[in-house]
């Protein structure tokens, strides 16, 4: 991976976390075990620190960064959807912060809690736990029932299966000139069953 010290600052990677090639670190960056950093997600610690917690997946084309003597913080089990932008904020534990959302400086997303998709979480907001926050700027829309909490962590559970599939199995190859006969599927996954019972009615929305 990309991955540069800066003032004499080193990103750490745990050796149990998965970090796409193509994502890159800078300086004082620290991720804790079992996370999953995406393909091109940027994580910039040349400002303030930016520390992810045991179990965080943050996703592809992501953005992190902050400002001096801040902390950026995403707590165990943190779930950071695809192109979302987080800037000096807290993210608690077991929240999600939903795809292309922006969580802002000194914003506090309190655990299990979820920021909608493209919601815009603007300076100093304090979302409350097990609280569902959409919009621009970002207003609360409910409170999160259990069902709706075990379905957003069961979602990242199947980000720390993907953690060990990438560790295990990931290769950079060439392409195939043409789809080989009897082309296999990719194994059956957490997020299979998560989908069967979405479409049975029996998981959260």
């Amino acid at each position: 991976m990309p991955c540069y010290s800066i003032d004499g600052v080193v990103p750490v990677v745990d050796p149990s976390a998965f970090v796409h090639p193509t994502a890159v670190l800078i300086g004082d960056v620290i991720v804790g075990p079992n996370c999953y950093v995406g393909p091109c997600a940027s994580l910039r610690g040349d400002f303030g620190r930016i520390v992810l917690g045991t179990g965080v997946n943050v996703q592809d084309s992501c953005v992190i960064h902050g400002y001096p003597k801040r902390d950026t913080l995403i707590e165990e089990n943190g779930h950071i959807g695809h192109g979302a932008v987080l800037h000096a904020c807290t993210v608690r534990r077991g929240a999600l912060v939903g795809i292309k959302a922006v969580v802002m400086d000194d914003a506090e997303v309190g655990e299990q809690a979820v920021v909608a998709a493209c919601a815009f979480v603007p300076v100093g907001m304090q979302v409350a736990p097990r609280s569902m926050v959409a919009g621009i700027p970002a207003r609360v829309k409910r409170t999160l029932a259990d069902s709706d909490v075990e379905w957003n962590a069961e979602a990242t559970r199947a980000y720390h299966d993907l953690t060990g599939r990438c560790l295990a199995t990931l290769r950079e190859t060439q392409p195939l000139p043409q789809v080989e006969p009897g082309r296999k599927r990719l194994p059956a996954t957490k997020v299979d069953a998560l989908i069967a019972a979405r479409d049975r009615g029996t998981g959260a929305a």
